[in-house]
């Protein structure tokens, strides 16, 4: 089976608009992770601006198309938080060529996320349950910050469960999830020990934690896509 890298991208039809769905469709090859409540929450988040018909359907055009494509690219790719690419975007509209200044992002991988919402806005964007919400708090998924209000990561995470829940996981099957970036944590930590601990350091700590944090997303990207080619292969 072709890594979707490879295979050519699918190509928008030749009639105006395409909904939601399509989209979707469209995209999947180059995103398996794109969902409908992806796509909605980067509209929530001010990154994209599908226009919408009379009876209110999302309608997206082939400008609109391009721009996701190119938020998704730049969550998989350089796995920067929705403020950087928010701020790429301004660059990308005036044509420039962004793919060459990936190494200049490490301390951005660090930034602080100042955006905050609520537990009663988190619910009503995911869709979550109270119980469910409270679920992956405990299994450690999720940190609020002072037990009241949650960063964009956490509303991230919180739409990325409710995806899986929706497919029949549970919140305690997604402790795993946690697990194994508390152990990536660990082997970061032996990475940094030196510069680190360093105060002088610090702006050379983040570039290297940030440089091998990346890396470690991508190893474990390649090594799911890897296992389900082989599952569905043998």
């Amino acid at each position: 089976m072709a890594d979707a890298q490879e295979r050519p991208a699918r190509k928008m039809p030749e009639r105006g608009s395409l909904s939601i769905g399509e989209v979707i469709n469209l995209l999947k090859d180059d995103f398996p992770e794109i969902s409908v409540s992806k796509v909605r929450f980067l509209e929530d988040q001010g990154l994209i601006h599908p226009s919408r018909s009379p009876s209110g359907y999302r309608q997206f055009f082939a400008t609109d198309v391009k721009r996701l494509r190119f938020i998704l690219g730049q969550q998989r790719d350089h796995f920067l938080p929705l403020k950087v690419i928010k701020s790429r975007l301004t660059d990308w509209e005036r044509g420039e060529d962004l793919e060459t200044g990936d190494q200049q992002d490490g301390g951005r991988f660090l930034e602080h996320d100042e955006q905050q919402v609520s537990r009663l806005e988190l619910l009503k964007r995911t869709s979550l349950s109270g119980n469910q919400l409270d679920e992956l708090i405990s299994h450690g998924l999720i940190r609020p910050p002072d037990g009241s209000m949650f960063t964009s990561d956490g509303l991230a995470i919180a739409l990325e469960a409710k995806e899986l829940i929706d497919r029949g996981l549970e919140p305690r099957h997604l402790r795993i999830l946690r697990i194994a970036a508390e152990r990536e944590m660990d082997l970061l930590r032996q990475l940094g020990s030196a510069v680190v601990a360093n105060p002088k350091a610090q702006a050379e700590a983040k570039e290297l934690l940030s440089s091998a944090a990346r890396s470690f997303e991508a190893i474990h990207l390649r090594l799911i896509r890897t296992e389900l080619r082989d599952l569905f292969d043998s």
